[in-house]
């Protein structure tokens, strides 16, 4: 696989931790654009969801609730409801087989929905859950729609990191937790940096095809993201976040994502990690503070070998 130079450069884009997702698309016309964002019925996702649609953008939103997306999504406009479950093959594999039946083009796919420190829990497959989330079933989904991707022309995948990432590269020895004991922050960070990796992998094979990938951190947002952790250990880590920089609004916490999938500021770029509206200062891996993307989420033989074993996990490939 032919890696290009990396762009993880900042551009000094002139946004920054305040800006909202609405600000930085403007006065920009989305409309003929077709979006899907995993989860995008609570929090950032319901954010993010908006602010396409708002454009003018016809935005998918499948999620395991879709009830509860219909509930939340009432009376926007143009923004559909499709149910999905990351974590079953079988249930991707279903929602992509229906978005690519119906011929069209995606311009934008947000692979949004994620978990964050659960107990430990297992898919049908024997996969840890949080990796199987929050990577595994959206490398499944981001390659089951290919066809729709490459159709477009030009389009975007962007994928929810965060700076959690910090906490741990990705164990290929053991990145299931089957023989080391299992510890839910490590197992989460470790699927962060698989977010990471994976928009390398992807924007290294899809650039030729017009398909470029990138990954954000949104910052620290209290969010049902939060929902698995009992409430003294949410105040503690809402407090230990706030320490570090305020919390963003849903709002705020979009508008790095937007930015990713929609800026002309990116055009002909990919394959980078970004927070604040920017592209990330890479940092070392002992950086005493949590911004900027670490060397084990921005190297590209990790993300090729994250990439071969993740085609083993889900049995696909991408044409070349």
């Amino acid at each position: 696989m032919n890696y290009q130079r990396s762009n993880q450069v900042p551009l000094r884009s002139g946004y920054g931790a305040h800006t909202t997702a609405h600000e930085v698309l403007g006065a920009r016309n989305l409309d003929g654009i077709i979006a899907i964002v995993t989860g995008g019925y609570t929090g950032v996702g319901f954010s993010t969801t908006r602010a396409l649609a708002d454009a003018g953008a016809q935005v998918v939103v499948p999620g395991r609730s879709p009830d509860k997306a219909r509930a939340a999504l009432a009376g926007m406009a143009r923004v559909s409801v499709a149910t999905l479950d990351l974590e079953n093959p079988a249930s991707v594999d279903a929602f992509a087989d229906r978005f690519l039946e119906s011929g069209r083009p995606l311009h934008v796919l947000i692979n949004n929905a994620g978990i964050m420190a659960i107990p430990l829990s297992r898919d049908a497959r024997g996969f840890e859950a949080q990796l199987a989330t929050n990577h595994i079933g959206h490398f499944q989904l981001t390659l089951r729609l290919w066809p729709a991707l490459s159709r477009a022309g030009h389009a975007r995948v962007v994928s929810l990191s965060s700076r959690g990432h910090a906490r741990s590269a990705v164990d290929f020895d053991d990145p299931h937790f089957e023989r080391r004991p299992y510890d839910k922050w490590l197992a989460y960070g470790q699927s962060k940096t698989a977010n990471a990796l994976f928009a390398i992998g992807l924007d290294a094979r899809g650039a030729a095809f017009g398909v470029r990938a990138f990954s954000v951190h949104p910052g620290a947002i209290e969010t049902e993201l939060m929902r698995s952790m009992p409430p003294e250990e949410r105040r503690l880590a809402i407090a230990a976040a706030i320490k570090i920089a305020p919390l963003k609004s849903s709002e705020q916490g979009a508008a790095t994502t937007i930015w990713c999938a929609t800026s002309p500021e990116l055009a002909g770029m990919g394959g980078v990690y970004c927070e604040d509206v920017d592209i990330a200062t890479p940092v070392t891996g002992n950086h005493p503070t949590p911004d900027g993307v670490r060397p084990w989420a921005n190297d590209p033989e990790l993300a090729e070998r994250l990439w071969v074993m993740s085609e083993g996990w889900t049995r696909l490939t991408l044409p070349s």
